[in-house]
């Protein structure tokens, strides 16, 4: 058992024995050209000796804490910490950390560093979790702050981070490096990718006079240096009025600088530009962008930490070499969440676009169409009506220079192309059919599937997904669509010109015959009815509610109560209709409805508490009234206009396209995830087979594998572990990370911009896409299963998918972070008449839940009118 290595006997690969900053230390080390102050890593196994047994139960305590539960956590490590600093250092460990700092040199200054086992790694940097000490003189005093380290593992915010990232407390161990001080003219922090837009081309650098710690821990302004290819692009020199040095006696103080010195470079020309060099030879070492210490010692730099950096997006592998430009299907498919490898290669196979996928996100390579002058304008435009801020993002892209115009045949990918096919006429008999034709596919699909299994099953379901791209993307099913769509748009702009009427369209689509999203919205309101009359029964859901049920098999639980089975048997009706669907269902791996039922618990006594007997049947008949109201209206005062029979009778057709097509723009989608979950019931099934063969550990590990390497496995009966476990450590990852609406191959994260002065002082700008104006209470909501809204509330969340359908019931506006005019939440607000607006950039944050707000749907913007209300 080794208690001390030197940073010669390290490198990467033992983060479990030195922790992640001394694993990274010990891998500068063995790098040309790089110089790394001399020093040792006490290591994890020095941790274990010191604090075995110590902690029994206390880790446990603490990870049953909420990572919200701030004081409790702050108490409770605050005792923990003191336990590890009072434990006295074993013996055999003393001697050890004693005799490596001899043989450096017992009077010289160090620095004593904590190096986690979850600390600068590619998924999880930590950085900043845990204490280090600078100045240190003397073998009492190493030996004192190495405890001190060890302890730190416990502070506050190491505990908030690890519960709220998914890391055990018992898992992590502590390292500590030792490490000759170093008394730098100057200091600071280089990072190979630009910190604000993520390019990968260009290297930045904050340099400060004296210790680094003067920057990182924001008590002075950075001189601040770009670098791209070998130039300094930027340069800004702050006025640095302090700095910390090291103090006489150990430890550091804070210094003012000579005023003459302010604002004096802290780094020249060439001094910059050998920093920038040093950082791209490193980042080539560890293969991913770096964010380094660095100090200036004399003449020369050194290298006092390099960690990955872990909030870049990672940027999708292209086909061949070049500037690339993505543009997320995430904003498109309304579900920007990261996704399981086999939720993300079921939507490849499902999608004919091609796509890339990074990050947990799928990604359409636009490079071609953008750079084509022909298909260029088509692209943006189209992108653009849907999502204003992608387009906007496509245009600063074209601004940059950063894709060359490129005169070529049309290579819009198919995904982006708008249907070319002429406007049909309003014949109910078509959407039947096509109706009809996609239920009969499915039947057969349910009826054939069960006879298969192992390798056939899979081969099953890869021949299925032709039948479901047949009928996905049927030609007649979007020429309905683009009917009814384009029918919408004439409709607003005819209008809007004839009238002075804006967004026309909207008031027209409420209640229009089968659409069965909305109708999903209005049936959860009948199952209200039918257990509304059952106290019993709703005094069990309330204890599920709040308690959470011991399982999902509640519905059988049911029976125990009066009225319970007649509760049962609605639901049980909504679930066979909507089962199939869930928050982000696009994703195959996510929990259905009918797996999950309790997550419709919320939603249901919110409507029982907020709806009369028989409201949804009255929605709809009040929404259908509202529209044919509104179409009177207009035709009419069509009729007074000059030459207004014609213009009538126009807009009448109109009207009819969308009133007649509208509903089927929501059944395609509807009838993919019905598929998808017969897939992933089949799937399952095949999974446990593998679990009792002792092939996978669990069936869910089958999420973690694409549906090739799926099929492999199946086929092999071999799985790999270590494989799996890697797709979950990443799957953590990109949870935590952003998608970007536009990305590039250099690294960029283009999110847009509205550029919008029509807007109240202070408003929020994002899209109209239900027209409206509406007062009430923001409800900010990240989990339908939490969601507890009132008639006076406005929905806030970051997206919503058809799942969220049975809350638009219960609210009289929407607000989202992501959307368009055809995406399943606008078209479903414009359906219930609620006044919406979408694509408000960061509208979680910037709206708190309980602040009186406005919505403007009819021009695109969103106020805040006051406080939370306690």
């Amino acid at each position: 058992m080794a208690y001390v290595l030197g940073f010669g006997e390290i490198d990467r690969t033992q983060v479990a024995i030195a922790g992640g900053k001394g694993a990274n230390l010990g891998e500068l080390s063995r790098v040309e050209g790089v110089a790394v102050p001399d020093g040792f890593c006490v290591t994890t196994d020095a941790f274990a000796q010191t604090v075995a047994g110590a902690l029994d139960g206390r880790l446990d305590e603490l990870s049953r804490l909420e990572p919200d539960d701030q004081e409790r956590i702050r108490v409770s490590s605050a005792a923990i910490r003191r336990e590890i600093e009072a434990l006295p250092i074993p013996g055999d460990v003393a001697a050890a950390i004693l005799d490596a700092h001899a043989r450096l040199g017992l009077e010289g200054a160090y620095a004593v560093r904590s190096s986690a086992t979850a600390e600068d790694l590619p998924g999880a940097s930590f950085a900043g979790q845990q204490d280090s000490y600078l100045n240190i003189v003397g073998p009492t005093a190493i030996l004192e702050h190495v405890s001190r380290c060890w302890a730190s593992l416990f502070t506050e915010r190491a505990v908030t981070y690890r519960q709220r990232n998914g890391f055990g407390h018992e898992t992590v161990r502590m390292a500590v490096v030792v490490q000759r001080m170093v008394f730098p003219r100057a200091s600071g922090i280089l990072v190979t990718a630009d910190p604000v837009t993520s390019d990968r081309t260009v290297v930045s650098i904050d340099a400060g006079f004296g210790l680094g710690e003067a920057l990182v821990s924001g008590l002075v302004n950075a001189d601040v240096y770009q670098v791209r290819d070998g130039e300094i692009t930027e340069r800004t020199i702050a006025a640095k009025k302090l700095s910390i040095e090291p103090a006489p006696g150990g430890g550091t103080r804070v210094r003012e600088i000579d005023p003459e010195r302010r604002e004096e470079p802290v780094l020249s020309d060439t001094e910059v530009l050998r920093l920038a060099a040093l950082g791209r030879r490193i980042e080539a070492h560890f293969g991913s962008p770096q964010d380094i210490e660095w100090c200036l010692d004399g003449a020369d730099f050194r290298i006092v930490q390099s960690r990955p950096i872990t909030t870049l997006f990672p940027i999708p592998v292209a086909a061949d070499d070049g500037n690339r430009v993505y543009v997320s299907v995430g904003h498109q498919q309304m579900m920007t969440d990261a996704m399981k490898p086999l939720g993300i290669s079921l939507w490849q196979l499902t999608s004919r676009a091609p796509m890339r996928d990074a990050g947990g996100r799928l990604f359409v390579d636009v490079t071609a169409a953008l750079s084509s002058p022909t298909t260029r304008p088509a692209l943006i435009a189209g992108l653009g009506s849907s999502d204003p801020l992608i387009g906007d993002a496509l245009r600063s892209v074209i601004e940059s220079g950063f894709v060359p115009e490129v005169p070529q045949e049309d290579s819009a990918p198919a995904v982006l192309r708008s249907a070319a096919a002429p406007p049909l006429d309003a014949d109910p008999a078509l959407v039947a059919e096509l109706i009809a034709d996609g239920e009969a596919s499915l039947a057969a699909l349910k009826r054939d599937i069960g006879t298969h299994s192992g390798p056939a099953l899979l081969d099953f379901i890869r021949a299925d997904i032709q039948e479901l791209q047949r009928v996905l993307f049927t030609p007649r099913g979007l020429a309905v669509i683009t009917t009814a769509m384009n029918a919408s748009t004439w409709l607003n702009d005819q209008l809007r010109e004839w009238l002075g009427e804006k967004n026309s369209a909207d008031a027209l689509t409420q209640s229009v015959p089968g659409n069965v999203t909305s109708e999903m919205g209005l049936a959860l309101l009948d199952v209200a009815d039918a257990i509304r009359p059952h106290p019993e029964v709703v005094a069990y859901l309330r204890r599920i509610e709040h308690a959470g049920p011991a399982g999902n098999d509640f519905l059988g639980e049911l029976d125990a109560y009066r009225g319970g089975r007649e509760a049962r048997a609605a639901l049980e009706d909504f679930l066979g209709k909507y089962g199939m669907r869930c928050a982000g269902e696009i994703d195959i791996t996510r929990p259905r409805w009918s797996e999950s039922p309790a997550t419709l618990v919320p939603t249901i006594l919110g409507n029982i508490k907020n709806f009369e007997p028989g409201a949804g049947g009255q929605r709809f008949e009040n929404g259908l009234r509202d529209a044919e109201r509104t179409r009177e209206r207009l035709l009419e005062r069509l009729r007074a206009l000059p030459d207004g029979q014609r213009k009538a009778a126009e807009t009448e057709q109109m009207i009819d396209r969308v009133r007649t097509f509208s509903g089927y723009r929501e059944w395609p989608k509807y009838g993919m995830v019905s598929r998808y979950f017969v897939y992933k019931r089949a799937l399952l099934a095949e999974a446990g087979r593998l679990v009792r063969a002792g092939i996978l550990r669990d069936p869910e590990d089958i999420f973690y594998l694409r549906f090739d390497e799926l099929q492999e496995v199946v086929g092999t009966q071999r799985a790999s572990a270590e494989l799996i476990d890697e797709r979950k450590a990443a799957f953590r990852v990109y949870r935590s990370l952003t998608a970007p609406r536009v990305l590039t191959s250099d690294g960029r994260a283009l999110t847009g911009a509205y550029r919008r002065e029509d807007l109240p002082a202070g408003a929020l700008p994002g899209m109209a896409v239900s027209a409206g104006t509406v007062e009430g209470r923001a409800r900010v909501v990240a989990d339908i299963a939490q969601a507890d809204l009132e008639p006076d509330d406005i929905l806030v969340t970051a997206y919503t998918d058809p799942s969220w359908t049975p809350l638009f019931v219960a609210i009289k506006g929407l607000v989202t972070e992501v959307g368009g005019l055809m995406t399943h939440g606008a078209v479903i607000a414009r359906e219930y008449g609620l006044p919406a607006v979408v694509g408000v950039e960061h509208a979680t944050d910037l709206i708190q839940d309980g602040q009186r707000i406005r919505v403007n749907g009819t021009d695109g913007y969103v106020e805040i009118l006051s406080e939370p209300v306690e």
